[in-house]
């Protein structure tokens, strides 16, 4: 499709990503031209998107070098003023890519470590201030144990280049040693992180590191995750910045030298403490509860990256809403139905209670990856994430 924008081409990756859609709408609202890659074979949802170029390369669990050669060759042929990451695997890429001259729009060299090591982070995080669980790193899988249950065993690297192929392994939760036993059955690669299995709501705290510092700040709580045992959001709503999370999050972020967007994520317990969990070095899947509030976060880092003297002007009044995505919604009943897989999670949601939270109705409601001009981009979106899911969710784990 010929693009009719005059703006700047900002380059994009994976276009499976959670926040593709919304990064897209992000940057084309703010006059941007966008250009897109996908992993051959897939038809990502981004397609629909009007005025985005999309362009396949060879997927990186496949062979990073091949996706590398892939990539250098579409940079050349496009000639993107900058790359935005979407991902943790175009995060990887694209320290790579930045050698070759290409413009980033996001974290390399040490700030990328840190993006995708979350032994690193938890570190500089308790050394910050914040609130950090008890951790373990294990070097060796076959030294891991676990001195105290219920535990979330859990991957310390956000990927994992073996053998020149991405892996992306998960966490388990273990109520048990027979637990730990089954689930050490899986592939597991060192290093690993071994904390208390908390109880709590998960939270959110978004914001921009520009040349002026942390500004732009806005935060979400998890309404409902996509798997009740931990992971994206299917649903969440915004709530008040805490600010006695501010100062330690500036102390974090400047101690990492971080700069462009971030999403630190934390659990507040019944207490109200918010622990720290990790953080998000590239845009985060509930980007549309950001922008809906007026946070245009993908358009601001790219902006503040072309032109250092950029600073974002973020909205006074946001509006307080409630935003679902869709297909996530759908896999969650699944999940719910299909139960928890460990004797830990005791707290698991019931069905019936859940579909009647699902269809409330309410004027702060707002659904990911919608707009009204473009209404097939929800349709796809949610039929091929439907599509992906069903067998990952009604298929039980050893």
């Amino acid at each position: 499709m010929a693009l009719k924008n005059d703006g700047d081409l900002v380059l994009l990756g994976f276009a499976e990503a959670y926040a593709a859609i919304e990064t897209a709408w992000s940057l084309r609202d703010a006059g941007f031209r966008v250009a897109a890659f996908t992993r051959a074979g897939q038809r990502p949802a981004l397609r629909r998107v009007r005025g985005v170029e999309l362009h396949e390369v060879a997927a990186p669990e496949q062979g990073v070098e091949q996706t590398l050669e892939d990539l250098r060759r579409l940079v050349r042929s496009l000639e993107p003023a900058a790359f935005l990451p979407l991902d943790d695997g175009s995060v990887l890429l694209a320290g790579a890519l930045e050698k070759d001259g290409l413009t980033i729009a996001g974290v390399t060299g040490r700030q990328a470590e840190y993006a995708l090591d979350k032994a690193l982070q938890v570190e500089a995080a308790r050394e910050a201030g914040l609130l950090v669980p008890p951790t373990t790193v294990v070097s060796e899988a076959a030294a891991l144990k676990v001195d105290d249950y219920p535990a979330f065993v859990k991957p310390a690297r956000a990927l994992y280049e073996l053998e020149g192929r991405l892996a992306r392994p998960t966490g388990k939760v273990v109520a048990d040693q027979q637990e730990l036993e089954r689930a050490a059955q899986e592939e597991w690669y060192p290093p690993l992180l071994v904390q208390p299995l908390l109880e709590g709501t998960g939270e959110g705290l978004f914001g921009i590191v520009t040349k002026e510092g942390m500004t732009a700040l806005s935060a979400h709580r998890r309404v409902r995750m996509l798997n009740p045992q931990g992971s994206a959001s299917s649903a969440c709503e915004s709530i008040e910045v805490d600010e006695e999370l501010v100062a330690p999050t500036e102390r974090f972020l400047n101690a990492i030298g971080w700069s462009g967007l971030f999403m630190v994520e934390l659990l507040r317990d019944a207490e109200g403490r918010g622990w720290f969990m990790e953080l998000n070095g590239r845009a985060w899947g509930s980007m549309a509860l950001a922008r809906r509030r007026g946070f245009e976060y993908p358009a601001w880092t790219v902006s503040a990256t072309l032109d250092p003297d950029f600073v974002p002007v973020a909205p006074t009044d946001p509006p307080d809403i409630l935003a679902r995505h869709l297909g996530m919604e759908l896999a969650h009943l699944a999940f719910v139905l299909r139960g928890p897989q460990s004797k830990a999670l005791t707290s698991w949601p019931r069905f019936w209670p859940t579909v009647r939270e699902m269809t409330r109705t309410s004027r702060r409601n707002r659904l990911y990856n919608w707009r009204r001009s473009e209404p097939d981009v929800l349709v796809a979106d949610t039929w091929s994430f439907v599509r992906f899911f069903a067998g990952r969710v009604l298929r039980p784990e050893r």
